[in-house]
């Protein structure tokens, strides 16, 4: 088998293969940022973030890495000595506990083994004894293990005792269904190289009104991450600070792009490619992490390497003879499985032009 493309063909959970069309627009002239023509830009690229974040709340752009919004979403609303609850069923769903315990918080963990969705009952159950807490972090899409969380049922017990939900949807938003309003999600970030099919680089917050309340109270901001900064620049179209300009203009031929075809088709289409890949993956008879379906990532999929073979192994040979670029565990997972995305600029062919190289270097290896 022959790959057909130049470069390596990104089959990872982000960063994701670029279109080369919006390649050529972030490698255009930059534009000033200060001026009427980016402006405009702004203006529509702020609309069409709240339509892709289900969302009547502004939707902040921040020129940084996920992780970026992550500390933008936790930095102003903690007060050192609060009481936080992380939910953990991965490596990025544990982030929000250093963020936070960084910030002087006292953080509180439900860790559920990898692979594992956190029951709502179980936070039911620990909010209904510990009435203080007042703030719950958790992962939408968990991108290191490809579960996906029940963020609908748990972002409503969160509301129901009072405390306020930050949803890591960096893996999630504009892949799967992710309602913020209707699902009472308070705060939810997202990023550019995941389902916005961007390089890296910018990162997205939306925050809603109860999550104000605690800025409000907040007694130290993170001054390049201040809410505040964010909300001010956003009524003139503007941005506080210099932003990745040429990646906002391609976000908003993207997102022009996502509105005219519908968030529902996409999601619809990632779902499909997802499915196409856990069967073929199950029809070479590999596991994979996730338990069942209906806690499967249509971001990525997580797989067991088989028995004696370290992940690595497989991905070297995806590399070296494929020109396929697939990614390792990560923490205690790592050389254990290997990861598959389906997010990018990719379909059906990639999918399984994917599936026929990883079953060649399993016959080779095996």
């Amino acid at each position: 088998m022959k790959n057909l493309r130049h470069n390596p063909l990104l089959m990872i959970p982000g960063p994701v293969n670029v279109r080369d069309d919006i390649m050529e627009i972030v490698s255009k002239s930059v534009v000033p940022h200060r001026s009427l023509e980016f402006s405009k830009t702004l203006e529509r690229t702020y609309e069409n973030l709240k339509y892709v974040f289900q969302t009547k709340d502004d939707v902040y752009i921040l020129t940084s890495s996920g992780t970026g919004a992550m500390c933008a979403a936790i930095d102003n609303i903690i007060n050192s000595g609060d009481k936080v609850l992380c939910l953990v069923n991965g490596i990025f769903s544990m982030r929000w506990a250093d963020i936070a315990r960084a910030k002087g918080a006292q953080v509180f963990l439900i860790e559920v083994p990898y692979g594992c969705a956190v029951e709502p009952k179980v936070l039911r159950e620990f909010l209904s004894n510990n009435s203080d807490i007042k703030i719950v972090t958790m992962a939408h899409s968990e991108t290191s293990t490809g579960v996906v969380n029940n963020i609908k049922a748990l972002c409503k017990i969160v509301k129901e005792y009072g405390a306020i939900s930050v949803v890591d949807g960096i893996s999630s938003v504009g892949v799967m269904e992710c309602k913020k309003d209707e699902w009472d999600i308070d705060i939810l970030i997202s990023a550019s190289q995941k389902g916005f099919m961007l390089p890296p680089g910018l990162s997205f917050l939306s925050v809603s009104m109860r999550a104000w309340d605690l800025y409000n109270k907040c007694v130290y901001h993170n001054e390049y991450f201040d809410w505040k900064r964010y909300d001010y620049a956003m009524e003139y179209n503007t941005v506080p600070y210099t932003p990745a300009v040429n990646l906002i203009c391609a976000l908003n031929v993207l997102l022009a792009e996502y509105k005219n075809e519908g968030l529902e088709n996409i999601i619809s289409k990632r779902a499909k490619y997802a499915e196409i890949l856990r069967a073929g993956l199950r029809n070479m008879g590999l596991e994979l992490l996730a338990n069942n379906d209906e806690i499967s990532s249509s971001a990525v999929a997580a797989v067991y390497s088989p028995k004696g073979i370290i992940s690595n192994e497989i991905i070297e040979i995806m590399k070296n003879e494929h020109n396929i670029i697939i990614a390792n565990g990560q923490g205690n997972l790592k050389d254990k499985i290997f990861r598959i995305g389906t997010i990018g600029d990719i379909g059906e062919y990639e999918i399984n032009y994917t599936l026929n190289a990883l079953s060649e270097t399993l016959k080779k290896i095996c």
